[in-house]
Formats: C-alpha cells, structure tokens, sequence
C-alpha cells in the first residue's frame, strides 16, 4: 500500500464546460495550472465538486488524465464513491490504473445507511483496492452522517483507510475523532469556513471548494495554521471569509464557477440538473472578488 502524504490545502476541482456542455479540457488543464501555481498540496479531481455523477466513464478517464499530466507530482485524491458498492468498484477498477495516489469514497447518499451499513459498505470498498481510502462525509449533501465510533472502528479494523474528509461542520464530531484516531489516520476539512478550527484543534488540513477560486490564498492561510502562526491565519480567514460563505449560496460548485467566469478561467456552465446560477448570485460574486483583491 502507497504511503499517504495529504496534508495542507487541497482543491476539489470542478469540471469546466464548453458553451455546448461538453467538458472543457483546455480550461480544466488551466485550472490545474493556476491550483499549482498557487502552491497547493494536492488535488481532488472527479469528487463531488466536479459534477462528477454527470460524466461519462470516458470523461472521468479524459479528466485524470489532464489533471495527472499537469499535477508536477501534486498528491491526486480522486472520487470514485457513489451510492450503490457494485459502481463504485467500477469507478475503482477504471481510474486505479491510471494512477491515482488515493480514493475519496462519499458516504452512499439517498440510501441513508445504517451506521452498521456505512461500515461494511467502507470494509467493502477497501477490500476491493490497495489504495488508501479516504471517507467523506457529508450529511448535508448525502442523507446519512458517519458517526465518529463508525469512523473509528473503520479506522481500527482497515489498514487503508486512512483518513476522512469531514464535511458535517459539526467541530464537536471532528473533535472526538481527532481525540481517539490512531496515529498516521488523516483527518481533513471538507468547509473552508471550518478549516481555521478544525487545523487548530488537529487536523491536517482541507479540501477546498473556494481554492478553486483563490488557491494562493487559501493555501497561505492552511500553511500559517501549519507553521504556528495563528495572527496569520485568522487575518487570512476573515479575508477570505466573504468568499467561503458566497461559494455555497447555491448549491456547490455553481457559484465557485460564477467566480472563475468573472475572472476569465472558464465558462460558468453547469450540467442538468444544475441549472444557472441566479443574477443575485452574480452580483454577489463580482463584490466578493473586488473586495478580496481590492
């Protein structure tokens, strides 16, 4: 099994779309571009942020493929979780191949599994790789949270997986896991506006929608949190608290990609049944931007 190095800031990328819904591969490679530019750690393609149930398995190879031949090494931690065990091992068995350093495996939404279900399901799902396996839990997106003993008993009984990204924004469930993990087992932000806390009190990091919009600065506030220096880090997330909030005002990733528009990165095309981001939604991106590089 690799050895797990995913620390600091690290991207879930959306995918970009030509006027026409195709993906856009040129846009997507300059967006990974810019993300290493920026100084990120490592890269979350094909998660949920990437629109990912929508695309192809053609697409999901097209898009690793981009995102490996530009990352310069970057650590690659790519989705393959859905909600039914048979397609997220086909989702393992296309992308394993190609490369990929880890696996990001969502909690299977709508089903709303039992806890006991989350812990085979995960069993599972590890059973099927040598890869490590990263949990990402989402409870708003998903139906069903994974409650910290299910993490941990996961985390005791499976040698890969290895981690969790957390997106319940529930501090006091990051806390109890952070308190009771075993050594080497990797927790992670999954809300930017938890990052801060969440790093403070032990964890090794986040996957950022708002780093697809500013990764500079998302990534200097994840390393003054890493280096100690918390007057930084707390001057950076205000700064960049407007741009957190305004990334989830419609449902994620529409109004990250309103504001990669708005800076000339790509089309702010989504796919059914996502629709436009609304004209307040717009507005609202264009002051945030001003404001954060005014």
């Amino acid at each position: 099994m690799k050895d797990l190095v995913l620390q600091g800031c690290g991207t879930a990328l959306v995918t970009p779309f030509t006027a026409d819904g195709a993906v856009d591969y040129e846009a997507y490679a300059a967006l990974v571009d810019r993300q290493v530019g920026g100084g990120v750690h490592f890269l979350v393609p094909l998660a949920t942020t990437g629109e990912t149930p929508t695309l192809s398995p053609e697409e999901k190879v097209a898009i690793f493929q981009t995102v490996k031949a530009h990352a310069k090494g970057r650590p690659l931690l790519v989705g393959v979780g859905v909600n039914s065990l048979p397609d997220t091992l086909a989702n393992i068995r296309l992308l394993e191949p190609l490369g990929p350093d880890a696996l990001l495996v969502v909690v299977p939404y709508y089903n709303k599994p039992t806890q006991q279900g989350q812990y085979e399901y995960f069993k599972a799902v590890a059973a099927a790789t040598s890869l490590p396996v990263i949990i990402y839990n989402v409870p708003g997106r998903t139906g069903a949270n994974m409650l910290p003993d299910t993490v941990l008993r996961l985390a005791q009984d499976v040698p890969n997986i290895r981690g969790i990204k957390e997106a319940s924004g529930k501090y006091d469930q990051v806390s109890e896991i952070l308190r009771r993990a075993p050594e080497g087992f990797t927790v992670l932000s999954g809300d930017d506006d938890m990052t801060l806390a969440f790093m403070a009190t032990g964890a090794h990091g986040v996957v950022s929608v708002a780093s697809n919009v500013a990764p500079k600065e998302v990534t200097e506030m994840v390393e003054a949190v890493q280096r100690g220096d918390y007057d930084s880090a707390r001057a950076l997330h205000h700064r960049l608290f407007p741009l957190f909030k305004a990334c989830f005002v419609e449902t994620s990733p529409i109004p990250a990609k309103v504001a990669l528009s708005l800076l000339g990165q790509m089309r702010a095309t989504v796919r059914l049944p996502l629709a436009e981001a609304s004209d307040q939604t717009k507005e609202l991106m264009q002051k945030v931007l001003q404001d954060l590089w005014k």
